[in-house]
């Protein structure tokens, strides 16, 4: 298909598959690299007759329209099979972690009432589908099934104070999403490297749009630098979503200078600013104007992209947005002037209402004039160019994941070794900001171990929100409310202005 080909706008996501499918029956669609080394093709004709299979499968398991699914596995065909097949009877899909500690995992579930759980978990209150049962659907018909509605998006969050959150976007499909990828270097029949687990944002919207745009998916099962670098070369990849931690893995490889990446036209980063040495490296290695980064939100409230040449202007700077008006305001939502840092507020320029909403949360508050904020920090310069501060007041960004410290304070706490503990953000080369944990033990001179905390925190949450360093404290400094500045904190820490023992583990 011609690259100048325009994308119709009253085509369905399921349509379009289908037509791919006939356009080019043999052509992969999704060639996957798992974790054991293996490899494994599946045409476009597989693709559509597989998913006409297993959506027959789940209507015969009692999913419907009005009906929420859930995926909990790593990146693989079934995943998305599964995901496109939900589509195809209009129930929405919402990707989890496969690895999510029960309590966390089952706090979500329960928020989202699942008719159908693909996963290998046991013990749940809701039906569950292992994944190998969607191999096994000859005897499900492949004929095509009737057109029905896109249903949106489900993204699970673990919400500002520590409590788990679904965003609910309705009106969001991947065949509207292709004209938003054009502005970060897409184009019909890219082949699409997908290295970043699909139950975030991000690689979740990238992969679906891009099999709506005719792409060949390239998925890794989990990442692995060296891995990725060969990839990329042997099939020649064009396009790629890599958040900053994955964009370092792969920048720290001792060859990666000889690596020949000559093949991409675009990539781009998000989930947390790409560090200004990062960026320019990956520059230098494609060239400006194929490096795009993007600030926003899965929410859909605005966003902001910058490109590397713009960048090479504007050092450190997300960009500015031709679909976003941005704000930056006091704590009493007066405008601030450029170079003075506040809390970023966005509305479509189009005027439009942003189409999601929460499940377990109260929703977010627009200001008179429709502006809405997610609470992070930054500032503009002269040339309306948006810069970050902090991602949020409180949230760690590590790794490109969003980290909540009252639920990690939550999971540390119920410890009976401490009387108090308050969880951080402080720099790290490798994850951007790392997770730490100050911590005030009952008894100071018999201290909890490092290895008795690490195995508490991720019996109740998840391994990559743990805290990465410890440090221990006679007294914490709250006030007489009972209130803590983590940012005074954090600070402390980042200056060296602090006398705490660190304790640092593998």
């Amino acid at each position: 298909m011609a690259d100048s080909e325009p994308v119709p706008n009253d085509e369905s996501f399921m349509r379009r598959i289908a037509r791919l499918a006939g356009e080019h029956p043999e052509r992969a669609a999704i060639i996957f690299a798992a974790l054991s080394g293996g490899e494994q093709t599946l045409s476009w004709a597989t693709l559509e007759r597989q998913t006409n299979q297993i959506a027959r499968l789940l209507a015969d398991r009692g999913v419907s329209g009005n009906s929420m699914v859930v995926t909990g596995v790593w990146n693989s065909p079934e995943m998305i099979l599964f995901t496109i097949a939900a589509w195809k009877l209009g129930a929405r899909v919402l990707p989890l972690r496969a690895i999510l500690p029960p309590r966390e995992r089952n706090a979500i579930l329960q928020l989202a009432q699942p008719a159908l759980v693909l996963a290998e978990w046991d013990g749940l209150d809701w039906p569950v589908l292992a994944p190998q049962a969607l191999r096994d659907t000859d005897a499900c018909s492949d004929d095509p099934l009737p057109d029905v509605p896109h249903p949106g998006k489900a993204i699970g969050s673990g919400g500002s104070t520590g409590n788990p959150k679904l965003i609910i976007d309705r009106a969001w499909n991947p065949v509207a999403g292709i004209e938003s990828g054009r502005r970060l270097g897409t184009r019909q029949g890219q082949t699409q490297l997908l290295a970043a687990p699909l139950y975030h944002n991000s690689p979740f919207l990238q992969s679906f749009t891009g099999l709506a745009d005719d792409h060949t998916l390239l998925v890794m099962e989990k990442f692995d630098a060296v891995r990725a670098a060969d990839l990329i070369e042997r099939y020649r990849v064009s396009y790629a979503y890599l958040p900053p931690i994955l964009m370092r893995r792969l920048a720290l490889l001792p060859d990666f200078a000889q690596r020949d990446f000559s093949s991409f036209d675009a990539m781009h980063s998000s989930a947390a600013v790409c560090p200004v040495w990062l960026k320019q490296v990956w520059i230098d290695k494609l060239g400006p104007e194929k490096v795009y980064e993007v600030y926003g939100s899965a929410e859909g409230i605005g966003s902001t992209i910058i490109r590397g040449d713009e960048w090479l202007a504007h050092w450190g700077s997300v960009g500015r947005s031709a679909i976003s008006e941005i704000r930056i305001l006091d704590e009493a939502r007066n405008p601030l002037p450029p170079g003075e840092v506040g809390e970023i507020f966005l509305k479509r320029r189009d005027g439009s209402t942003p189409t999601f909403h929460y499940v377990g949360a109260a929703p977010v508050k627009f200001t008179e004039h429709g502006f809405a904020s997610l609470g992070d920090l930054g500032w503009l310069d002269e040339d309306g160019y948006l810069y970050i501060a902090d991602r949020r007041v409180d949230m760690i960004v590590s790794g490109g994941a969003n980290v909540y410290p009252a639920e990690v304070e939550a999971a540390l706490s119920e410890h009976p070794g401490l009387a108090d503990v308050v969880v951080i953000g402080v720099p790290d080369e490798e994850w951007g900001r790392r997770v730490h944990a100050i911590i005030e033990p009952r008894d100071p001179a018999n201290p909890p171990s490092i290895a008795e905390l690490n195995a508490h925190v991720r019996e109740r949450i998840a391994a990559w929100k743990a805290p990465k360093t410890y440090e221990f404290v006679t007294q914490l400094p709250r006030n007489e409310a009972g209130k803590i500045r983590r940012t005074a904190l954090a600070a402390e820490r980042e200056t060296g202005r602090h006398d705490g023992m660190i304790r640092v583990h593998g």
